[in-house]
């Protein structure tokens, strides 16, 4: 198979930056080589197989040399890989994209450009700068902080709106060439991290906007100089990314978690819910797999029973998993949801009842509290006779939820526990994750159920000794979504710091959100 590189703009930040064509690109790579600003939330888009290497530049930092780079993406699209380079921004705006075409070339390789928004652009419209305004200015120019002295300042000084890349590392002396041509009441605006949580803009003039920055580095950083900086008051209510005012609009919910990091535990492949859930809070996400989802070892129980579902009373789903395999073995066989007519079917959890929906079936039991345990007392309490009926329970293959099943047989149910997937552990840690826990970076983990909270201390006890990854732990608040993962937290880490009231995703966002204000 031929290979392919994509050289993609990855934007300015999460996800929702991205461009669809970029998105799709990043979800079906085998390789990606990815820039040290981009922000790793995208590279968990990518298929699990997938290989990810930080390569990219960092100003002043040590990172792979632009020979390297290129030479790994001619190998590996000689190889036949399909390859996204991925870089900050935009390609063809300072993303030095133009050697890497050139090897790829020399190479014979097939290469592809894919545009993205740009932070020349981007910084000034997320801190309400226009670039262009009829009274304040009719153009502006983009340039770099780099090899000032190369640049004809008296001609850059008529531009009435100036935006500087990689600039604040040579700020004196870029104030210095701008004020030989304007005005010290020149207005001007820096933006930092354009939109992400930890935005940030500080605003002035030429004159004065040195004695109102922070001591240190500023970087990654645009410079917007000129009369619409003078707009900046007026639009930065933007809402959701106005750096200010996050959270302050009335118009939207708070930002409960801002500035926060919150490591989410979850299932390999699978798109997570969660993530958007605290992205939306103002937290920083990273994703760490820890369950993968696999087929039983035989499917030879599921399929008979498939077949012969008439045979059962009721149909009992305690998992988004169970809902997706079950359902997915059901059409397997050629049937589809109409074969459950004569079934009644009851759920645990929310989010197992919006799983079953995409399939057009309202449960016709789902127990208030949504833990599985609380399934048999919604039985009783909803007058529901169980005495000699049969339930099919499709269940994960090593079993689980067996104080359910003996309270059903209990109450005269003949329950038939049936394999219909397994979870196991990933073979190794996510590199993103290992490094954010290692580096001592986030505020919480998040654990959605015991085996989520099983595999996290296997992964970990694969790399280094517990005694070491407990206490880079130790600082970090452990939130439970309920009492089954708690008592995994205590046996397995020691603590728990909070648990949800209300046993879904929605419950844990919330009691992270607490015990982080306090």
């Amino acid at each position: 198979m031929k290979g392919k590189v994509f050289i993609v703009g990855a934007g300015i930040g999460g996800v929702e930056f991205l461009t669809v064509r970029a998105r799709d690109l990043i979800c079906t790579a085998e390789i990606i080589i990815s820039d040290a600003l981009v922000d790793r939330t995208l590279l968990d888009l990518a298929p699990e197989k997938c290989d990810r290497i930080i390569a990219g530049k960092r100003g002043g930092q040590e990172s792979v040399k632009q020979a390297e780079i290129n030479q790994m993406l001619v190998e590996y699209c000689l190889k036949g890989k399909r390859v996204v380079r991925l870089k900050s921004g935009d390609p063809w705006i300072f993303g030095r994209s133009l050697p890497e075409i050139l090897a790829l070339q020399d190479a014979n390789c097939e290469w592809e450009v894919v545009a993205g928004i740009s932070s020349a652009i981007a910084a000034p419209m997320l801190a309400g700068i226009p670039l262009t305004e009829v009274e304040a200015s009719s153009c502006f120019a983009v340039m770099t902080g780099h090899d000032l002295e190369r640049l004809p300042w008296e001609a850059i000084a008529q531009i009435p709106t100036l935006v500087i890349l990689m600039g604040t590392n040579n700020l004196a002396r870029l104030l210095a060439k701008l004020q030989g041509g304007k005005s010290g009441d020149t207005p001007m605006a820096i933006v930092r991290w354009c939109g992400r949580i930890a935005q940030q803009v500080w605003t002035g003039t030429l004159a004065d906007i040195q004695s109102k920055l922070p001591d240190g580095s500023l970087s990654p950083a645009v410079i917007v100089i000129g009369e619409v900086v003078k707009f900046h008051e007026q639009l930065s209510m933007q809402g959701e990314r106005s750096l200010e005012n996050f959270g302050q609009s009335p118009e939207k919910e708070n930002f409960a978690l801002q500035g926060k990091t919150i490591l989410v535990t979850r299932s390999a492949g699978q798109a997570s819910q969660f993530t958007d859930l605290l992205i939306g809070l103002g937290a920083k996400a990273i994703e760490m797999p820890t369950l993968a989802i696999l087929p039983p070892t035989s499917w030879e129980m599921l399929d008979r029973a498939i077949a012969d579902l008439a045979h059962y009373d009721w149909l009992i789903l305690t998992s988004a998993n169970a809902v997706e395999s079950f359902f997915g073995r059901l059409q397997k066989s050629g049937k589809d949801s109409r074969a459950l007519h004569s079934l009644k079917v009851a759920v645990v959890g929310r989010k197992t009842a919006e799983v079953l929906a995409n399939y057009g079936i309202t449960p016709d039991l789902v127990p208030v509290d949504f833990i599985a345990d609380s399934l048999i007392d919604a039985f009783l309490t909803g007058n529901h006779v169980l005495t000699g009926k049969r339930l099919l329970f499709p269940r994960v293959e090593s079993g689980g939820r067996e104080i359910l099943v003996e309270q059903l047989q209990q109450h005269g149910a003949v329950v038939e526990a049936i394999a219909a997937y397994e979870s196991g552990c990933p073979e190794a840690i996510d590199p993103l994750a290992l490094e954010a826990i290692q580096n001592q970076d986030l505020d919480a983990i998040a654990f959605a159920s015991s085996k989520t909270v099983r595999h996290f201390c296997l992964l970990l006890d694969r790399v280094v000794s517990r005694e070491t990854w407990q206490s880079w732990l130790a600082s970090v608040k452990i939130a439970s979504i309920g009492p089954q993962t708690s008592s995994t937290c205590y046996e397995l880490l020691g603590r728990v710091d909070c648990e949800a009231e209300e046993y879904t995703l929605d419950g844990l966002a919330e009691a992270i959100a607490k015990k982080l204000k306090t």
